[in-house]
């Protein structure tokens, strides 16, 4: 699809299912198994995803987990997906696997550190969140240059779909992290390559976040 005068490519981010049984706990970069049991839900998201999309996972196998389970809702194989290691979710380092008091209990001084700024602070070993919306960016920039006009159909994470709202909204890593993106929802972002706004090419028009793929 084109607008006047240039391409509109179509992001249509899509949490992971739900990781069972870290409850309270920062898996982050852990490649941990999700439950795609769910089949309901994957059958509303495959009739809302479009055909013909490039695809698009992170390395960790949760992404793809979600991919093959909307395939099965679709009842259609779905082309090999682009993996995309800048994609994944943000690095918690040292405090990956660990609940926010067992942080605070194996180095208070590194938790008392981390709270003076919580977007812009990076967990020992880890990444801050303003390192992740810097590398989700960068990502997005690559695809959407080598997809141009095309649908990117991106099964991401919590951190990566928040992320590519703060991109497209201009966001500081604090602001963006008033955007809530539950599992399985679906959000739409959509890089306008020209005319809009008076003719300013290279933006981005936010058509949906965090649509539930059942409602509650």
């Amino acid at each position: 699809m084109t607008g006047a005068g240039g391409a509109t490519t179509r992001w249509w981010w899509v949490r992971h299912a739900p990781v069972p049984g870290h409850l309270g706990r920062l898996y982050g970069a852990m490649d941990v198994d999700c439950d795609t049991s769910d089949s309901q839900a994957f059958r509303v998201l495959a009739a809302r995803l479009p055909e013909h999309a490039v695809w698009v996972t992170s390395p960790l196998k949760r992404t793809a987990q979600t991919m093959a389970a909307i395939a099965d809702a679709a009842g259609s194989a779905l082309p090999d997906p682009i993996v995309a290691n800048d994609l994944a979710e943000q690095d918690f380092g040292l405090w990956q696997g660990l609940k926010w008091g067992d942080m605070e209990a194996a180095d208070p001084e590194a938790y008392r550190a981390f709270w003076t700024d919580p977007t812009r602070s990076a967990p020992p070993g880890g990444e801050s969140f303003a390192d992740l919306i810097a590398r989700t960016g960068e990502a997005i920039e690559r695809l959407t240059a080598e997809h141009a006009g095309r649908d990117i159909v991106s099964i991401g994470h919590g951190g990566t779909v928040r992320a590519a709202v703060a991109v497209a909204l201009r966001l500081d890593p604090a602001a963006a992290m008033a955007v809530v993106v539950d599992n399985l929802s679906l959000t739409r972002l959509d890089h306008v390559a020209a005319d809009l706004l008076g003719g300013h090419g290279g933006v981005w028009r936010v058509e949906c976040v965090n649509v539930p793929a059942l409602d509650s």
